[in-house]
């Protein structure tokens, strides 16, 4: 064979197929890479709330079909007061516990963050609460809870001596309704902290020491410093915050299922109660799709607290 043959073989052997040059096509490649995820979205995410959106509009029951009825599932919760002590309680719930977690996360991270000894199994031991699967929590709570156990009465009124009879912490409104905000704020401590430790070990120390330089004080290191650097990273964690304490079902059903007299329903356990043990799945339905719009501005929450990277990235200091 020439020379001039063995490289033209050789050119043929090296020119790959077009079934070798759609696998390489880079929107195929990442196509099939997203497939998986897509799938899972649609099964387990999309499907269920389109049902859960048709169901909101017609009267099915448990055991019966139902039928196209509009609006009147939510015309009849706009006139349901059981409902909007519902929406008012998921709000006073959210926004009371939300302030309450960041409050004790942030200082939490701060002092994780400064070198302090033992600081790994520190923060190994900060995470118990959130890894405790929540319906334990909820059964510990409510022995705390308790009218006859309480280990909080009883310190109060035998140890303490500060009070002459035990607390119902669950028999009446408020009190039930702050038991519930307290046991969710010691839930949610870790998943705070944690992440804004991670945050604030991003922050380069040379910023600290160039401020400590100039005679900045720890507070206007903290707001001029700390804060912008982390306004990401907290935006995020607030977002994430707000849907799971808004949404927040098993801590709530475990304690209180809802009571007393329906004051610690938040919509999410309100649903259930309507949908499943109620029978009435298009009511519970309704109620569940009432919760988009919160969830939605907490989602916009996010975007315009990332848009604060504009400062970060040098894009200017609107």
């Amino acid at each position: 064979m020439s020379v001039t043959a063995s490289a033209a073989w050789k050119n043929v052997r090296q020119e790959p197929g077009w079934l070798t040059r759609f696998f390489d096509w880079k929107p195929f490649l990442v196509f099939i890479c997203m497939l998986p995820a897509v799938g899972l979205l649609l099964v387990f995410l999309t499907y269920p709330l389109g049902l859960g959106i048709w169901l909101a509009f017609t009267d099915t029951m448990i055991g019966r079909g139902g039928e196209w009825v509009g609006l009147e599932n939510f015309l009849y919760l706009w006139e349901d007061p059981v409902f909007w002590t519902a929406v008012f309680y998921s709000v006073f719930y959210t926004a009371v516990a939300t302030v309450g977690k960041f409050a004790l996360g942030l200082w939490l991270a701060l002092l994780l963050n400064e070198h302090l000894p033992f600081k790994s199994l520190l923060r190994a031991i900060v995470l118990l609460p959130w890894i405790t699967p929540t319906v334990l929590s909820a059964i510990a709570f409510w022995w705390i809870y308790d009218p006859q156990f309480s280990i909080v009465s009883y310190i109060l009124v035998d140890v303490l001596h500060l009070r002459d009879t035990y607390i119902d912490f669950l028999g009446s409104t408020w009190p039930a309704r702050w038991s519930l905000i307290a046991a969710n704020v010691w839930r949610g401590i870790p998943f705070v902290a944690i992440c804004l430790l991670a945050g604030l070990q991003t922050i380069s120390p040379s910023l600290y020491e160039a401020a400590l330089l100039d005679g900045a004080t720890p507070w206007q290191r903290f707001t001029q410093i700390t804060v912008p650097l982390l306004m990401p990273i907290l935006a995020i964690v607030m977002t994430f915050s707000i849907i799971f304490t808004f949404t927040d079902f098993q801590l709530v059903y475990a304690i209180t299922r809802g009571g007393p007299v329906n004051s610690t329903h938040l919509m999410a356990t309100l649903a259930f109660q309507r949908g499943i043990p109620g029978g009435q799945l298009a009511e519970g339905a309704a109620i569940a799709v009432s919760m988009i719009p919160f969830l939605i501005f907490a989602t916009l929450f996010t975007y315009f607290g990332m848009a604060r990277r504009k400062w970060q990235q040098g894009e200017g200091n609107d």
